[in-house]
């Protein structure tokens, strides 16, 4: 008993920091609107996916500067011959004396003329050129000395890598934009079901008191039915909206990168966004469309395509490489003439295509023109984007100006109604009129509000200058 006792006190400790780790990672995150983009920017998806784009730039570029890097291969090759060639380079010639003569050490100049001597020949080895199985090591080193195309193309790519850099930029504003929107209906339907519950608490109070005057004979059961139907309506309109308010923290959520069980606390007010936003943009300010993200993507854009021709008019130029040899053989033949060390350079120069090369600057000419054509067309739509952003803004402020202004009316009118109903002044009918003005005018106050704020939103993104 004591040994199971000792059993679990341990596996509680050794579990206790992953228990203690889950509860901390369920805290609840609360975020500013700049926290939770900032946030957003570290572990947001399509944030994340750019960066990735990043990385590869860069080994892209790597990868073209080693094209002109020096490359080292060694190669083994085995080979086996069923018949090793041969060859003879002669034997040796001999004399001998006929057997009339005798033996004698001694030849003589009368021997040769009477012919007294016999020419023989006795046949050299043959030698084998070769061996019939052997392995060859080649070790080479080559260096690219000269390439129009290697040069551009390395310019090519590190432009690339700067557009990955500048697409990076336009993602994370578009997510700022995204969790901005996100954010803000999140506040505006927490706003609007605060709002829906104080009238749902006041008209159920109300409730209340008109069914215990219909108790007492002092109002008709049907002004009693009456306000039921309108708390049942704003109870439906209530229940509504915190549907759609849990839906809007579950797409924010989303858009930050966490899931969706994690609590999530929102700590800025509209107020303050309001405020902040009406500073900004009610007053006097210019737009420069150079500093955009999108202008800064179609220039380098331009630089890849200008970098396109200058790669095609660079085919015209030679190509020059050289190389260092080294060869081994496992088994060296008797006669080798391969020599093992070998230094040589290459130059290619294309002389004749047919137009082919020609066709291609053509091309690129094209292509050139054509994206510098989109350059211009970017520059002016962005200029009647900030021209029609900007005046969304103020319209958008008007009209929540004024429907603030008529909500608040409506309200004070509703809450008199509410007070002549229960003092038998007005029927039900003329509280419940009331009442649905009053619902409408708050409903067009959100949605005033909701447009102002996304209009806010996009003026934001907008007006962020592209840092380098």
């Amino acid at each position: 008993m004591k040994f199971l006792k000792v059993l679990i006190k341990g596996a509680v400790l050794t579990l206790l920091p992953a228990i203690m780790s889950a509860q901390e990672s369920k805290e609840t995150l609360r975020f500013s609107l700049k926290q939770a983009q900032e946030y957003a920017l570290q572990n947001n998806r399509s944030v994340k996916s750019a960066n990735i784009d990043i990385e590869i730039a860069r080994k892209k570029v790597w990868e073209t500067t080693a094209i002109g890097l020096p490359q080292f291969s060694a190669t083994a090759d085995y080979q086996h011959l069923f018949k090793v060639p041969e060859a003879s380079f002669g034997g040796q010639t001999t004399l001998a004396l006929n057997d009339a003569v005798g033996n004698s050490d001694v030849i003589t100049g009368q021997m040769v003329r009477n012919n007294q001597l016999s020419l023989g020949y006795l046949p050299g080895n043959p030698i084998k050129l070769g061996v019939a199985d052997n392995t060859t090591f080649n070790f080479t080193l080559s260096q690219l000395v000269f390439s129009g195309e290697y040069i551009v193309g390395l310019q090519a790519a590190r432009v690339y890598k700067e557009l990955s850099e500048k697409s990076l930029a336009k993602t994370e504003l578009l997510t700022k934009q995204s969790v901005a929107n996100g954010y803000y209906l999140a506040l505006v339907l927490d706003e609007n079901i605060k709002l829906l519950n104080e009238s749902y608490k006041t008209i159920e109070q109300s409730y209340i008191e008109i069914t215990k005057m219909n108790e007492q004979g002092f109002l008709e059961e049907t002004d009693v039915d009456q306000l039921k139907i309108s708390k049942l309506n704003l109870k439906t309109a209530i229940t509504s909206l915190e549907g759609n308010k849990e839906v809007s923290l579950k797409l924010l959520k989303i858009q930050l990168g966490i899931d969706y069980d994690q609590k999530l606390e929102l700590t800025d007010s509209i107020a303050g966004i309001i405020n902040n936003g009406t500073i900004q943009y009610l007053s006097s300010f210019d737009f420069d469309v150079n500093s955009s993200v999108d202008m800064e993507l179609m220039k380098t854009s331009e630089g890849l395509s200008l970098l396109s021709l200058r790669r095609q008019k660079s085919t015209f130029l030679p190509t020059i490489s050289a190389f260092y040899r080294h060869q081994e053989l496992l088994n060296e033949p008797l006669l080798n003439f391969q020599p093992k060390d070998v230094l040589g350079a290459t130059i290619s120069l294309p002389i004749f295509t047919s137009g082919q090369r020609l066709s291609k600057v053509g091309q690129a000419k094209l292509d050139l023109d054509k994206t510098r054509l989109s350059k211009d067309d970017v520059e002016q739509s962005l200029i009647v984007e900030f021209e029609n952003a900007r005046n969304a803004y103020q319209t958008a402020f008007s009209n929540y100006s004024s429907n603030k202004e008529s909500m608040e009316l409506s309200q004070k009118v509703y809450n008199k109604a509410l007070i002549k109903f229960k003092e038998g002044v007005s029927t039900s009918f003329e509280l419940t009129q009331i009442q649905n003005q009053y619902i409408t005018s708050e409903s067009t106050y959100y949605n005033s509000l909701l447009t102002l704020l996304e209009a806010q939103a996009k003026l934001d993104r907008i007006l962020s200058k592209y840092q380098n």
